[in-house]
Parts: C-alpha cells; structure tokens; sequence
C-alpha cells in the first residue's frame, strides 16, 4: 500500500534559481523524509509588485534546468498560468486537489515566516499545511496553532547579487548550477 506523500510547496520569484534554493530544498527533503518539493516561480509575487522578474518561461526553464537531476523536485507552473497576483491559498488549493491524501508543507525563509500573517488567507494556510522555515540568524519565532519546522543553514547565494553582476558586466559567482548559467548567457539575461 502506497502511503501519503509528503509534498513541499517551494514559492518565489527563482529569478534566478540558484544552488541556495537547491540546498534548502535538499535539507527539507532530508529533515522531513519529503518525497517531492514542488518549485512553484510566481508571475509577479504580491509582496513584490514593484519588481518585475525576468519573463515568466525563462524562470521556469532555469527551474527545469537546475533540477533535472533531482529525483524529487517538480517544476510546477500553476502560479504562472494562474490569474494575477499569485496567492499562496489557492497554490495550495489546487494541490490538495491534485493529492487529496498527501501531508503538505510550505517551504519558505524567515524574512516570508515573519509577514506571512498580512498573506491572503494566511490563516487558511494555517490549517492546511506545516511551514519549513529556513533560517540564518535569529531562529524564527512559533506562532500558536501554527505548525513550524525549522531548518537552519549558510549559504551565501544571492538572485540580487547575481542580477547585479550580469548587469555590471562583472563574472557569475560560483552560486549557479551550470546549465542555468549557460542558459543566462545564452539567452542574454539580466544584462543592461
């Protein structure tokens, strides 16, 4: 008999996906016994109106290209062909849908932890899934009724800092599977 997967949803803009995002997934993979972390790239994320990421089929690709060797990681792009903005709820919605049965969670940092109550439905959230908070510092704090995990780690990958040297023309930091990298340059991303 087939027991019920633990499945994680892994939201963010992956603008660009990097080896940070692959190792916390790898870590919740292995704390939790997870059978799938679904990589979910948003259109536009609502806490982020002001930034537009890189054209949605891009992200999407790098996210292919970094996990295909990754038995246990999905590329999902409910968010993207979903309508604007994105909202966590109905993410989840639609994948309790798909698996009735799996045991589901929220991968997330501590800086999305910390305003996840001001998310649409938050409290929704709340009843559906267990958070996996990834943290660097200062551990995140529990919240009553809300089931946390926490999962602390360093790694020093940042999408900003990666935007910003294509931009400034200067080399890639060694923070980018090589696949994603060549697609980056192939496809002239992030550059002026």
């Amino acid at each position: 008999m087939n027991h019920p997967k633990n499945i994680a949803l892994f939201g963010g803009s992956f603008d660009p996906i990097h080896y940070g995002h692959l190792m916390i997934a790898e870590e919740a993979v292995k704390s939790l016994n997870l059978d799938e972390v679904r990589f979910l790239p948003c259109r536009i994320s609502p806490h982020k109106m002001d930034q537009a990421p890189a054209q949605a089929e891009h992200r999407l690709e790098m996210i292919r290209l970094a996990i295909q060797d990754l038995p246990w990681a999905v590329a999902d792009n409910f968010e993207l062909t979903s309508p604007e903005p994105s909202y966590s709820y109905l993410t989840v919605a639609e994948t309790r849908s798909q698996q009735p049965d799996a045991k589901l969670f929220w991968l997330m940092g501590c800086d999305q932890w910390n305003a996840l109550p001001r998310w649409r439905e938050a409290d929704k959230l709340a009843e559906e899934l267990e958070f996996v908070v990834f943290f660097r510092g200062e551990a995140p704090k529990p919240r009553p009724g809300w089931r946390l995990h926490k999962l602390n780690g360093r790694h020093p990958a940042s999408s900003t800092r990666i935007r910003e040297d294509l931009r400034a023309g200067r080399p890639l930091p060694d923070w980018l599977p090589a696949p994603v990298a060549s697609y980056i340059r192939r496809n002239r991303l992030y550059t002026a």
